[in-house]
């Protein structure tokens, strides 16, 4: 058995045993982390998909973080797609409801939310005109989402201009922003519940997951990456 798979019953997995002695510690510290907060905090499980639903970003962009190694390139390739991605996770983090305009009648200064693991503890960062909610979920899954495009946009330009223009016009990468688009067209109450729900935590879940199995696999993109190598 080679290091890194693990047989189970006769059958090799593409995962090698740390990777799953990590995931079952990281299950666990989550699991301990959920009922520490509903055991210390004065809240109640009203809503078990909420906390669920913070997990499962968390988790999948952890994920994202441990596996997904992008392509290589030259330096000036990486460079532009590092402005791609870091201009895509402002978009995501503003339509996302993590910084924008400070709500009316609130006072700057800084503090702890106590939301469910995955959806917090988050920070809360009020300067007056602007704020931001640090939210563990919408913080990391951004970032993943950035990351997955800076490997998408480096394999495309080895395809050219037919590969820049099948990126600018995938699905995937529009996704997120739409839903955000949507959610600030649609508002929303307290800053860091409008953060939280978005469009609703359920369908704005299933657009990241979507979204990060999209960037990762990048139907369309790969292959007009490798045609463009191969000419």
């Amino acid at each position: 058995m080679s290091t890194g798979t693990t047989s189970v019953a006769g059958v090799e997995l593409p995962v090698s045993r740390s990777a799953i002695l990590a995931g079952t510690l990281l299950l666990n510290v989550e699991l301990a982390a959920v009922l520490a907060y509903f055991a210390l905090a004065d809240a109640t499980l009203s809503s078990p998909l909420f906390t669920l639903y913070g997990l499962v970003w968390v988790n999948l962009a952890l994920l994202v973080f441990a596996r997904y190694r992008p392509p290589s390139g030259d330096a000036r390739t990486r460079r532009r797609a590092l402005a791609v991605a870091a201009g895509y996770a402002v978009v995501l983090a503003v339509l996302g409801g993590v910084v924008g305009v400070a709500p009316p009648r609130t006072t700057a200064g800084v503090e702890l939310a106590l939301l469910p693991p995955g959806w917090g503890p988050a920070l809360v960062v009020n300067v007056g005109v602007a704020a931001a909610a640090l939210m563990p979920a919408k913080v990391l899954g951004y970032a993943a989402l950035a990351y997955l495009l800076y490997g998408a946009v480096v394999d495309a330009a080895g395809a050219g201009v037919a590969g820049v223009l099948g990126l600018l016009s995938c699905l995937s990468c529009t996704l997120p922003v739409l839903a955000g688009a949507a959610a600030s067209l649609l508002g929303g109450g307290g800053f860091v519940v409008a953060a939280a729900t978005g469009i609703g935590y359920g369908p704005s879940t299933l657009v990241f997951v979507i979204t990060v199995a999209l960037l990762w696999w990048r139907p369309g993109v790969d292959g007009l990456a490798a045609l463009g190598r191969r000419r």
